[in-house]
């Protein structure tokens, strides 16, 4: 792209229209992304430590009653979760399509001999398996789907749970999607970061799409030493609390509860996300 295309560009994005998501995948990009999940000083990318420990706890003694069972991990990361789930009893099977936190990954569980498999794969793609006890998508990676990536994603993982198997999702409020759209534009300098190791200007513009209720996230990446100019596209889903019933009752869950966070508690409440979980 050029700096002409930005200021012909059209109007608000149809969402998913521009791209499915900023470049996770990007080996480059993975790898900045890596840092920022191994970064505890803030809970961007990854939650601190300590608060991830307080999590895993609760899923370990609050959801799967101390049993050690086999988990699949949805949207996996470096791993931080899964290998304390595992230190804990349970066997994991994780999956993630960014290189760099794979890699990562299965680093640590073979230097710690943790029954950990890491799996670089698009979970819209990527084949489950079967006979988990528990499946989890969580920090508001279920929002960042189409309807029907979303219900292909919930429906694989109704068949690969073990009957009386657990789901925990982690989604955005519907408040919380909308507000993703303000402000509705601003830009910052970096001398390196996500985007590039090279100084560059990131330009954003923030959609609502009333009639789909999606937010949508135009990146404009002018690279500082070349010129050269990259557009990203992320759009997220909003849902209700009612919707969210009714896509997992539809897909053949039941018992399907809310909780105010990943501790179950209204002390640790992260901003715009919630917790449901789902039994088959």
């Amino acid at each position: 792209m050029r700096i002409l295309d930005i200021v012909n560009r059209m109007g608000p994005p149809l969402p998913w229209a521009e791209g499915d998501n900023i470049p996770w995948n990007d080996p480059e990009f993975s790898e900045q992304m890596l840092k920022e999940h191994l970064c505890h000083d803030h809970d961007h990318a990854s939650r601190r430590l300590a608060t991830i420990d307080q999590q895993v706890k609760w899923i370990h003694h609050e959801l799967l009653n101390c049993i050690p069972t086999r988990i699949l991990d949805l949207g996996c990361g470096p791993g931080l979760f899964a290998n304390l789930l595992s230190k804990l009893g349970h066997s994991c099977v994780c999956i993630d399509f960014s290189p760099a936190s794979i890699t990562y990954a299965k680093e640590q569980a073979l230097k710690e001999n943790l029954p950990c498999k890491y799996l670089l794969n698009d979970i819209r793609e990527a084949n489950y398996g079967d006979n988990f006890g528990l499946i989890l998508l969580i920090f508001g990676e279920f929002n960042s789907f189409n309807n029907k990536d979303t219900k292909n994603i919930v429906t694989k993982a109704y068949n690969a749970l073990q009957d009386n198997g657990i789901l925990l999702l982690e989604p955005h409020t519907f408040e919380a999607v909308k507000e993703m759209a303000e402000p509705r534009s601003s830009w910052s300098a970096k001398k390196k970061g996500l985007f590039s190791l090279r100084p560059y200007l990131c330009l954003e513009e923030r959609y609502w799409d009333a009639i789909v209720r999606a937010s949508t996230t135009r990146y404009y990446i002018l690279d500082g030493v070349t010129g050269d100019v990259m557009r990203y596209a992320q759009t997220a889903q909003a849902y209700t609390n009612e919707e969210y019933l009714t896509l997992l009752s539809d897909c053949g869950f039941s018992d399907i509860t809310f909780f105010p966070s990943l501790t179950g508690s209204v002390k640790e409440i992260q901003k715009g996300l919630q917790v449901i979980t789902a039994k088959k």
